[in-house]
């Protein structure tokens, strides 16, 4: 059952503790025998003021202005009345006192949502990728200090024109390290992950809509650089006296085999490797960028480095399968392997998972579907990706299509001659 509310308004003077036969002006909101007032921050003399009609006395320039003022007031307040009873609110003299005055709700800034975001996701993002995120933060307030001369701005300030500017700031901006601009990628990560925050402000009704909706980034399609089985073959040739070159070349060539990112090369430990469900040996384990299982079979190159640092005691003292060395200096050996082999690539060791992908196991004519899954990715999508690059694939494919259709037509005719001989 509906409920109605009495609502009035009423304007008046405390004339009993006018000072200087002047008094406070204030607005009075009833609802239902409740009642609320406003300080209208104006002083009436009490002459002047008519109590039965509620306004000043006269047609002069400052009876006008008061006057006008009241009435513009009033408009206001009934107005914040029609809004709660639209929005199907709880009417109130004390609701109805604080939408007039801006005060029945919180605006939110832009630190406000990083904050929100910063504290509630810490536990459920991996700590690289939160530091991505403080990284785009960064940036986002170095532009709203240098664009708007503040360090905050209201999320209702967001919109399209805001995104195009903080767009064109990132590629404008100069990296200290080497002056070099930011690229177009990684540019739209961080308007993703802009997105991503601002989205979650909006689901929250932080901000009455979305400021993404005509923003349409693009990503610039890169092939990902593999090494052709040659090269594969000149690096787990490759021979030296020099311990960490040897280490950085067995890993690479481990990851080449199995598809295991370095981050999750390091963590392993024997507890990883198990019998799989052909009896063979396994790697399971999990991607640490997503938390997907990974279920890899051990190939007989993978289970000789296994064997071969099974006793050494810098991975002994880890726990580990591998002795541990940081990605920058494993990089940077890479590139006198490189050297050492003629690679003209540029060789990183994430290009062993590239290379896992199109040499050890798409163009050997293992499904795409299983390689998705041994790689842990999320969606088949992504592994289409190494698909499209592999023309050795395409062209050997074409050619089982053309040798098969060339049987078929030769079959054919020779069904036809063997018919007109009979």
């Amino acid at each position: 059952m509906k409920t109605q509310n009495t609502f009035s308004i009423l304007f008046w003077i405390n004339a009993s503790r006018a000072k200087n036969n002047e008094a406070d002006l204030f607005a009075r909101i009833t609802v239902n025998q409740k009642r609320v007032n406003i300080s209208l921050k104006r002083k009436v003399s009490i002459e002047s003021w008519d109590k039965s009609k509620s306004r000043l006395k006269g047609n002069g320039q400052e009876a006008r202005a008061l006057n006008n003022y009241i009435d513009q007031t009033q408009a206001a307040i009934f107005k914040a009345y029609q809004d709660l009873v639209s929005e199907n609110k709880l009417i109130t003299s004390q609701v109805i006192k604080a939408r007039y005055l801006g005060i029945d709700q919180q605006h939110y800034s832009l630190q406000n949502i990083i904050d929100y975001h910063n504290t509630n996701f810490a536990h459920k993002l991996h700590k690289a990728t939160l530091g991505l995120y403080k990284t785009t933060q960064g940036y986002l307030m170095e532009f709203v200090l240098k664009e708007y001369k503040t360090t905050d701005i209201y999320l209702r300030e967001l919109n399209y024109s805001f995104l195009v500017q903080f767009d064109n700031f990132l590629r404008g901006y100069k990296l200290s390290r080497n002056k070099k601009r930011i690229g177009n990628n990684t540019i739209i990560k961080h308007m993703q992950r802009l997105r991503k925050m601002v989205t979650m402000a909006f689901h929250m009704e932080w901000i009455e809509r979305d400021p993404f909706v005509k923003y349409k980034p693009s990503f610039i399609k890169k092939e990902r650089e593999f090494l052709s089985k040659k090269e594969l073959e000149s690096i787990q040739d490759y021979s030296t006296d020099i311990e960490r070159l040897n280490l950085v070349k067995d890993l690479f060539i481990f990851s080449s085999y199995t598809g295991i990112a370095y981050v999750d090369i390091m963590k392993l430990t024997k507890d990883n490797i198990v019998l799989g469900i052909d009896g063979g040996k396994w790697i399971i384990t999990k991607r640490q960028k997503t938390n997907t299982p990974v279920k890899v079979p051990i190939l007989d190159p993978v289970q000789s480095l296994i064997k071969k640092y099974k006793n050494n005691e810098r991975a002994a003292v880890n726990g580990t399968i591998f002795p541990s060395l940081s990605n920058q200096k494993l990089n940077s050996y890479l590139k006198e392997i490189a050297d050492a082999c003629k690679i003209k690539k540029n060789l990183t060791f994430h290009m062993a998972r590239h290379t896992f992908a199109t040499t050890v196991t798409l163009t050997n004519g293992v499904p795409i579907e299983t390689v998705s899954k041994i790689l842990g990715h999320t969606k088949i999508a992504t592994t289409q990706i190494y698909a499209r690059v592999i023309e050795r694939k395409v062209s050997d494919d074409m050619n089982a299509l053309k040798t098969l259709l060339n049987n078929k037509s030769k079959q054919n005719s020779e069904e036809i001659q063997s018919k007109s001989s009979s």
